[in-house]
């Protein structure tokens, strides 16, 4: 076996020696187009962040030249009342319908997976659809259903809105990762004795970890850039980010707003590379 190993190494070894600089010259020019076609599609994916990087240090109040560098709209956005307003609400309600649709979500999921029930199919069928169907209907249909049940608009009927269409991302983040664990696996901790509640909080619950974060990142995602949903289901006297941003595109964007969503992409380049080395620090005390 050794011998015939070496027999396939010794030839390999003969090929690429074999290989004519013609076919390396062509070799050579596919790799040279991939990194170029890899360095278009970054170009094409942050050129647009970058921009609005860039005009949160323009000193003219329209974003539409450039005249100077300055970072006196750092300073003015503390001063924008009705913008860092806008922020709070944003952050509150994702923060809120994050937490409440990640734990209805989890449970719901769970719940399917351990337990059968009449018309199984349908319900797993029923939760895509607030997923594939367009935001304006269903924020019409929120809306209907909001007026009909006589909910005033406001902080409250965006804050059930933004639970309703996230809870179906959670459930269907945390089944993936449900029906990827063994199915053995809660049988054998029931075996050795652990009830259902210790099986669940010690053996099925930190398997199924990774989807209930990104179930919930999911969510957070989805609530804090809702533009449809949160026009339809806000009153007079709520707003959200988006829906200020886009209430003031009529008459331009200020720089202040560039500079609160420059924040905002540092805040998550931040939490990004802390979150990274928190998981390459676990992987290697696992490791040892």
């Amino acid at each position: 076996m050794p011998a015939l190993v070496l027999r396939d190494y010794e030839a390999h070894l003969h090929r690429v020696a074999t290989v004519k600089p013609r076919d390396n010259h062509h070799f050579g020019r596919i790799l040279w187009l991939r990194n170029l076609y890899i360095i278009l599609v970054m170009v094409f994916l942050f050129l647009p962040i970058g921009i609005l990087v860039l005009f949160s240090f323009n000193q003219s109040e329209m974003n539409i030249i450039f005249t100077g560098f300055t970072t006196e709209w750092y300073g003015k956005l503390l001063a924008n009342q009705n913008l860092l307003d806008a922020f709070k609400n944003t952050l509150l309600i994702a923060s809120i319908s994050t937490l409440v649709s990640t734990i209805l979500g989890a449970i719901s999921a769970v719940g399917m997976k351990q337990y059968n029930f009449p018309s199984e199919k349908i319900v797993n069928k029923l939760i895509y659809i607030p997923i594939v169907i367009p935001e304006i209907v269903l924020g019409i249909s929120l809306l209907s259903v909001f007026t009909f049940a006589g909910v005033e608009l406001g902080f409250w009927s965006v804050l059930l809105a933004h639970i309703t269409f996230s809870v179906p991302f959670v459930i269907t983040s945390v089944r993936s990762t449900l029906y990827s664990l063994p199915k053995n696996i809660e049988e054998a901790a029931e075996d050795l004795g652990a009830g259902k509640w210790k099986t669940f909080w010690y053996v099925t619950l930190p398997l199924i970890k990774p989807g209930i974060i990104s179930g919930a990142i999911l969510a957070f995602t989805l609530s804090l850039d809702d533009v449809v949903i949160s026009y339809f289901t806000a009153g007079p006297g709520t707003n959200t980010l988006p829906l200020y941003i886009y209430s003031i595109i009529k008459t331009g964007i200020t720089p202040d707003v560039n500079a609160l969503t420059t924040l905002m992409l540092l805040f998550t380049i931040i939490a990004l590379v802390i979150s990274s080395k928190i998981q390459t620090k676990r992987q290697a005390e696992r490791s040892l």
